[in-house]
């Protein structure tokens, strides 16, 4: 198998809700996009809402349960005081503070939302892994 990540998929209660939350943090939603599912590019990956029951569905596993799933999305930035600014940003535009911007024990400064789902995202600044002139992460060899 080729190592590549193309798409994530969030399972979300009311798909247009979610929608318009990412689209007021500045995602645009892909023409592709329609009432059951939203798409968004995302660098060299592809943001995908889509109701929870169906995606459910699809993967043939139970809709229930809720809590910590063990996943996070991360969104880094190229500086220390960026973070907070998205974080801001976020909540701005609907999302749940879950974590202030702070420094954290391996170097880094982050904090963490919710979005209307409850999907958490870290804002990071991480010193080891600089960010390349599309905003995209390069990890060292």
């Amino acid at each position: 198998m080729q190592p590549r990540l193309s798409l994530v998929t969030l399972g979300v209660a009311d798909v247009a809700r979610s929608r318009a939350f990412y689209e007021r943090l500045g995602f645009v939603a892909s023409s592709t996009s329609n009432a059951n599912v939203a798409f968004f590019q995302a660098g060299g990956t592809v943001l995908a809402l889509f109701g929870r029951a169906a995606l459910a569905q699809d993967a043939t596993v139970p809709e229930q349960g809720s809590g910590f799933r063990g996943v996070t999305l991360a969104h880094n930035v190229a500086t220390k005081d960026e973070v907070a600014a998205v974080l801001a940003e976020a909540v701005a535009a609907g999302a749940t503070l879950v974590k202030p911007a702070q420094d954290v024990f391996w170097g880094g400064h982050c904090g963490y939302f919710a979005d209307p789902d409850g999907h958490l995202w870290e804002v990071a600044w991480n010193p080891f892994f600089p960010l390349d002139a599309d905003g995209n992460v390069t990890l060292p060899a």
